[in-house]
């Protein structure tokens, strides 16, 4: 097909761009319209098959009753013969004449009719079979146009972020460091609070058990003050 019977598929599948690179571009839409149309084809290709087969089925039932008929009346003439009624054999045998050239009409049209009915039937069967393959085909274009593509995306956004990729690397690095040091000073203070307590706890089992003086209160401090100006 040339580039402007592909273009006027592509304006009958939608599309309005005019030129080989826009019937590149439209490359899937083409392949779906004329898919589209195949199948138009191929349905009037099956009406056309049903009409052919329906005339020649009516050839054959006529063919087969003019032979009936044409046995019926040779019957005829020979009883007609076998009475001596010669004139009445002959009239039949002009009968009989006239039915058998239907007879070799109808199962001329009949036969005929069988074979276009094989040979459309075959025409038919080898597109259904083509049409098929093209849309298996389209689906594995389709499918592989849109793993490119994303492929493509995600390329191009790799090769175009190189910096900001180094960039949010080295954040994730200094967050991965204050994390690291937020989370050693937060142990250090538990470590601290932990021996405070215990020291705590030690100093009031040794006050308990008179062997450490209570802390110095302002009474204590007046004492020693006093005790100090006595002696000077």
């Amino acid at each position: 097909m040339n580039v402007w019977s592909k273009l006027l598929t592509a304006l009958r599948g939608g599309a309005n761009e005019v030129g080989e690179v826009l019937v590149d571009g439209q490359a899937l839409r083409i392949l779906d319209q004329e898919i589209r149309d195949a199948d138009v084809e191929l349905r009037r290709s099956k009406e056309a098959l049903a009409e052919i087969m329906a005339k020649q089925k009516l050839a054959a039932e006529r063919a087969g009753k003019a032979a009936t008929r044409v046995a019926e009346y040779e019957q005829y003439a020979l009883k007609a013969l076998e009475n001596g009624d010669e004139a009445l054999a002959r009239e039949v045998a002009g009968k009989i004449a006239n039915l058998e050239s239907e007879l070799a009409s109808d199962r001329e049209n009949a036969d005929g009719y069988a074979a276009s009915v094989a040979q459309l039937r075959a025409a038919v069967t080898q597109a259904e079979g083509n049409i098929k393959r093209l849309k298996q085909q389209v689906d594995t274009v389709k499918a592989t146009e849109s793993v490119q593509k994303a492929q493509m995306a995600v390329a191009q956004r790799y090769g175009g972020s190189q910096a900001k990729l180094h960039t949010a690397v080295e954040s994730l690095e200094r967050i991965k460091q204050k994390q690291a040091e937020r989370a050693a000073k937060m142990e250090a203070e538990a470590e601290l609070a932990q021996s405070t307590d215990a020291d705590q706890v030690l100093d009031a089992k040794l006050r308990a058990a008179g062997l450490k003086a209570d802390d110095a209160s302002a009474e204590s401090v007046l004492a020693r003050l006093k005790d100090k100006s006595n002696k000077g």
